[in-house]
Protein backbone atom coordinates (compact mmCIF):
# COMPACT_ATOMS: atom_id res chain seq x y z
CA UNK A 1 0.00 0.00 0.00
CA UNK A 2 1.12 3.50 -0.39
CA UNK A 3 1.63 6.06 2.02
CA UNK A 4 1.81 9.44 1.79
CA UNK A 5 3.71 11.29 4.78
CA UNK A 6 3.74 15.19 4.73
CA UNK A 7 4.78 17.85 7.52
CA UNK A 8 2.09 20.67 7.77
CA UNK A 9 1.49 23.99 9.12
CA UNK A 10 -1.86 24.45 10.84
CA UNK A 11 -3.51 27.97 11.10
CA UNK A 12 -2.54 28.39 15.03
CA UNK A 13 1.16 28.14 13.38
CA UNK A 14 1.89 24.48 14.85
CA UNK A 15 3.95 22.70 12.82
CA UNK A 16 3.19 18.39 12.64
CA UNK A 17 2.97 15.32 10.49
CA UNK A 18 0.51 13.03 9.34
CA UNK A 19 -0.65 11.20 6.28
CA UNK A 20 -2.02 12.84 3.30
CA UNK A 21 -4.83 11.63 1.10
CA UNK A 22 -4.30 14.47 -1.59
CA UNK A 23 -7.11 16.62 -0.09
CA UNK A 24 -6.93 16.01 4.09
CA UNK A 25 -3.94 14.88 6.69
CA UNK A 26 -4.52 12.69 9.34
CA UNK A 27 -2.07 14.39 11.95
CA UNK A 28 -0.25 11.66 13.74
CA UNK A 29 2.72 11.67 16.80
CA UNK A 30 5.43 10.30 17.49
CA UNK A 31 8.29 9.71 15.29
CA UNK A 32 8.00 9.99 11.55
CA UNK A 33 10.90 7.73 10.87
CA UNK A 34 10.11 5.62 13.81
CA UNK A 35 6.58 4.71 15.47
CA UNK A 36 3.92 6.64 14.25
CA UNK A 37 -0.22 7.11 15.40
CA UNK A 38 -2.99 8.66 14.47
CA UNK A 39 -3.83 11.44 16.68
CA UNK A 40 -7.05 13.09 15.13
CA UNK A 41 -9.52 13.15 12.55
CA UNK A 42 -8.79 14.98 8.86
CA UNK A 43 -7.78 17.92 8.77
CA UNK A 44 -7.96 20.23 5.39
CA UNK A 45 -6.75 23.87 4.92
CA UNK A 46 -3.02 23.12 5.89
CA UNK A 47 -0.57 24.40 4.53
CA UNK A 48 2.33 21.72 3.10
CA UNK A 49 5.92 22.39 4.46
CA UNK A 50 9.04 20.39 3.00
CA UNK A 51 8.18 16.83 4.44
CA UNK A 52 11.76 16.65 5.87
CA UNK A 53 14.70 18.34 7.29
CA UNK A 54 17.45 16.10 6.55
CA UNK A 55 21.27 16.46 8.45
CA UNK A 56 22.31 15.97 5.29
CA UNK A 57 20.95 16.44 1.70
CA UNK A 58 22.99 14.68 -0.57
CA UNK A 59 23.22 14.95 -4.70
CA UNK A 60 24.51 13.04 -7.86
CA UNK A 61 26.04 13.87 -10.85
CA UNK A 62 25.84 11.99 -14.29
CA UNK A 63 23.85 8.88 -13.03
CA UNK A 64 21.30 8.72 -16.00
CA UNK A 65 22.60 6.82 -19.34
CA UNK A 66 20.72 8.85 -21.62
CA UNK A 67 22.73 11.67 -20.13
CA UNK A 68 25.79 10.04 -20.38
CA UNK A 69 25.44 9.58 -24.11
CA UNK A 70 24.50 13.22 -24.78
CA UNK A 71 27.44 14.65 -23.12
CA UNK A 72 29.56 11.76 -23.91
CA UNK A 73 30.62 10.87 -20.54
CA UNK A 74 31.92 7.85 -18.55
CA UNK A 75 29.13 5.45 -17.08
CA UNK A 76 30.58 5.72 -13.31
CA UNK A 77 31.13 2.64 -11.10
CA UNK A 78 30.52 4.61 -7.86
CA UNK A 79 27.99 8.07 -7.27
CA UNK A 80 29.48 10.76 -8.30
CA UNK A 81 28.31 12.97 -5.36
CA UNK A 82 28.22 16.37 -3.92
CA UNK A 83 27.13 17.96 -0.70
CA UNK A 84 23.68 20.42 -0.86
CA UNK A 85 22.84 22.40 1.90
CA UNK A 86 19.80 21.25 3.68
CA UNK A 87 19.43 25.19 4.63
CA UNK A 88 18.34 25.42 0.97
CA UNK A 89 15.23 23.50 1.06
CA UNK A 90 11.75 24.83 0.64
CA UNK A 91 8.52 23.33 0.23
CA UNK A 92 5.30 23.17 -2.22
CA UNK A 93 4.59 26.55 -3.36
CA UNK A 94 7.74 29.05 -1.89
CA UNK A 95 9.55 30.77 -4.28
CA UNK A 96 12.86 29.89 -5.56
CA UNK A 97 15.32 33.14 -5.20
CA UNK A 98 19.05 33.81 -6.88
CA UNK A 99 21.19 35.25 -4.44
CA UNK A 100 21.17 38.88 -4.66
CA UNK A 101 22.93 40.48 -7.64
CA UNK A 102 23.29 37.19 -9.28
CA UNK A 103 21.89 37.29 -12.97
CA UNK A 104 23.20 34.53 -14.45
CA UNK A 105 21.61 30.91 -15.56
CA UNK A 106 19.40 29.17 -12.93
CA UNK A 107 18.57 25.22 -14.14
CA UNK A 108 16.07 23.18 -12.68
CA UNK A 109 16.89 19.71 -12.43
CA UNK A 110 14.05 17.43 -11.75
CA UNK A 111 15.27 14.81 -9.98
CA UNK A 112 13.56 11.46 -7.48
CA UNK A 113 14.86 11.96 -3.53
CA UNK A 114 15.38 9.06 -1.23
CA UNK A 115 14.57 9.57 2.44
CA UNK A 116 16.36 7.25 4.75
CA UNK A 117 14.59 6.27 7.64
CA UNK A 118 17.30 4.56 10.03
CA UNK A 119 20.64 4.70 11.01
CA UNK A 120 23.18 3.23 7.89
CA UNK A 121 27.03 2.51 7.93
CA UNK A 122 28.89 0.36 5.88
CA UNK A 123 25.61 -1.38 4.58
CA UNK A 124 25.58 -4.03 1.60
CA UNK A 125 22.27 -3.44 -0.84
CA UNK A 126 20.30 -5.17 1.02
CA UNK A 127 20.93 -3.44 4.18
CA UNK A 128 20.67 0.12 2.29
CA UNK A 129 17.63 -0.82 0.44
CA UNK A 130 15.70 -1.82 3.73
CA UNK A 131 17.26 1.80 5.33
CA UNK A 132 15.28 3.51 2.62
CA UNK A 133 11.86 4.98 4.12
CA UNK A 134 10.43 6.85 1.11
CA UNK A 135 10.59 8.54 -2.04
CA UNK A 136 10.26 12.26 -2.67
CA UNK A 137 10.35 14.81 -5.93
CA UNK A 138 13.31 17.12 -5.71
CA UNK A 139 14.19 19.69 -7.88
CA UNK A 140 17.75 20.04 -7.55
CA UNK A 141 18.44 23.94 -8.65
CA UNK A 142 21.54 24.72 -9.55
CA UNK A 143 23.39 28.47 -10.52
CA UNK A 144 25.16 27.41 -13.16
CA UNK A 145 27.22 30.69 -13.62
CA UNK A 146 28.52 29.90 -10.23
CA UNK A 147 29.08 26.81 -10.86
CA UNK A 148 32.01 26.74 -13.83
CA UNK A 149 32.81 30.47 -12.86
CA UNK A 150 36.13 29.26 -11.64
CA UNK A 151 38.17 27.32 -14.52
CA UNK A 152 40.67 25.68 -12.17
CA UNK A 153 37.64 25.00 -8.68
CA UNK A 154 33.90 23.62 -9.97
CA UNK A 155 32.28 25.31 -7.17
CA UNK A 156 28.95 22.46 -6.93
CA UNK A 157 28.42 23.33 -3.07
CA UNK A 158 28.28 27.38 -4.01
CA UNK A 159 26.23 26.72 -7.27
CA UNK A 160 23.90 24.24 -5.55
CA UNK A 161 23.52 25.92 -2.10
CA UNK A 162 21.53 29.17 -2.13
CA UNK A 163 19.04 29.81 0.00
CA UNK A 164 15.76 28.15 -1.86
CA UNK A 165 17.60 26.03 -4.14
CA UNK A 166 16.31 22.74 -2.63
CA UNK A 167 12.42 22.79 -3.58
CA UNK A 168 11.33 19.37 -2.15
CA UNK A 169 8.15 17.74 -1.46
CA UNK A 170 4.39 17.80 -1.51
CA UNK A 171 5.30 14.39 0.50
CA UNK A 172 7.42 11.56 1.29
CA UNK A 173 5.56 8.21 -0.71
CA UNK A 174 6.15 4.77 0.50
CA UNK A 175 5.30 1.84 -0.85
CA UNK A 176 6.15 2.66 -4.53
CA UNK A 177 8.82 0.39 -6.81
CA UNK A 178 10.96 3.19 -8.10
CA UNK A 179 11.60 1.03 -11.56
CA UNK A 180 8.11 2.02 -12.62
CA UNK A 181 8.23 5.83 -12.28
CA UNK A 182 9.12 8.89 -14.76
CA UNK A 183 10.37 12.18 -13.75
CA UNK A 184 8.78 14.98 -15.34
CA UNK A 185 9.32 18.74 -15.31
CA UNK A 186 7.00 21.04 -16.45
CA UNK A 187 7.70 25.18 -17.29
CA UNK A 188 4.40 26.84 -17.02
CA UNK A 189 2.43 23.83 -17.90
CA UNK A 190 4.73 22.83 -21.15
CA UNK A 191 6.50 19.38 -20.08
CA UNK A 192 10.49 19.86 -20.57
CA UNK A 193 11.80 16.86 -18.52
CA UNK A 194 10.38 13.19 -19.40
CA UNK A 195 12.37 10.26 -18.32
CA UNK A 196 12.44 6.59 -17.00
CA UNK A 197 13.84 6.24 -13.38
CA UNK A 198 14.43 2.20 -15.13
CA UNK A 199 17.45 4.64 -16.93
CA UNK A 200 19.21 5.23 -13.91
CA UNK A 201 23.08 3.81 -13.78
CA UNK A 202 23.22 3.16 -10.03
CA UNK A 203 20.51 2.37 -8.71
CA UNK A 204 18.97 3.66 -5.07
CA UNK A 205 19.88 0.37 -2.89
CA UNK A 206 23.76 0.52 -4.60
CA UNK A 207 23.95 4.84 -4.01
CA UNK A 208 22.79 4.06 -0.73
CA UNK A 209 24.87 1.37 -0.08
CA UNK A 210 28.25 3.42 -1.44
CA UNK A 211 27.67 6.30 0.47
CA UNK A 212 27.51 4.81 3.53
CA UNK A 213 31.01 3.07 3.16
CA UNK A 214 32.11 6.98 3.42
CA UNK A 215 29.19 8.96 5.42
CA UNK A 216 27.08 7.94 8.39
CA UNK A 217 23.51 8.72 7.33
CA UNK A 218 20.67 9.04 9.64
CA UNK A 219 17.00 9.13 9.90
CA UNK A 220 15.29 11.93 7.61
CA UNK A 221 18.64 12.66 5.19
CA UNK A 222 17.93 13.28 1.51
CA UNK A 223 20.05 11.81 -1.61
CA UNK A 224 18.68 13.15 -4.88
CA UNK A 225 19.86 10.48 -7.56
CA UNK A 226 20.67 13.11 -10.31
CA UNK A 227 18.98 13.94 -13.03
CA UNK A 228 18.76 12.99 -17.27
CA UNK A 229 18.08 15.20 -20.40
CA UNK A 230 16.24 18.17 -20.45
CA UNK A 231 17.39 20.19 -18.10
CA UNK A 232 17.56 23.89 -18.85
CA UNK A 233 17.41 27.48 -17.29
CA UNK A 234 14.47 29.04 -15.88
CA UNK A 235 13.35 32.51 -16.92
CA UNK A 236 12.02 35.22 -14.23
CA UNK A 237 7.97 34.41 -13.48
CA UNK A 238 7.49 31.15 -14.79
CA UNK A 239 6.17 28.09 -12.70
CA UNK A 240 7.89 24.62 -12.46
CA UNK A 241 6.53 21.61 -11.62
CA UNK A 242 8.83 18.44 -10.35
CA UNK A 243 6.12 15.84 -11.26
CA UNK A 244 6.56 12.20 -10.14
CA UNK A 245 3.48 9.96 -10.55
CA UNK A 246 2.55 8.01 -7.68
CA UNK A 247 4.58 11.10 -5.04
CA UNK A 248 2.54 14.52 -6.41
CA UNK A 249 3.28 17.28 -8.11
CA UNK A 250 6.25 19.70 -6.56
CA UNK A 251 5.24 23.23 -7.96
CA UNK A 252 7.34 26.32 -7.20
CA UNK A 253 7.75 29.93 -9.14
CA UNK A 254 10.91 31.26 -9.97
CA UNK A 255 11.13 34.80 -8.63
CA UNK A 256 14.41 36.27 -9.16
CA UNK A 257 14.33 39.63 -6.63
Amino acid sequence: MVTHWVRFRGEDGAEGFGTWDGTAVTPHEGDLFGTATPSGPPVTGLTLLAPLRPVRFIGLWNNFFELAAKQGTAIPETPLWFLKSPGSIIGPGEPIRPPTGYTGKTLYEGELGLVIGQRVSGADEAEAEAAIFGLTCVNDVTALDILMADSSFPQWARAKSPDSFGPVGPCIATGLDWRELRVQVALNGRVRQDYPLADMILPPARIVSMISQEMTLEPGDLIACGTSVGALPMRPGMEVAVIIAGIGTLTNPFAPG
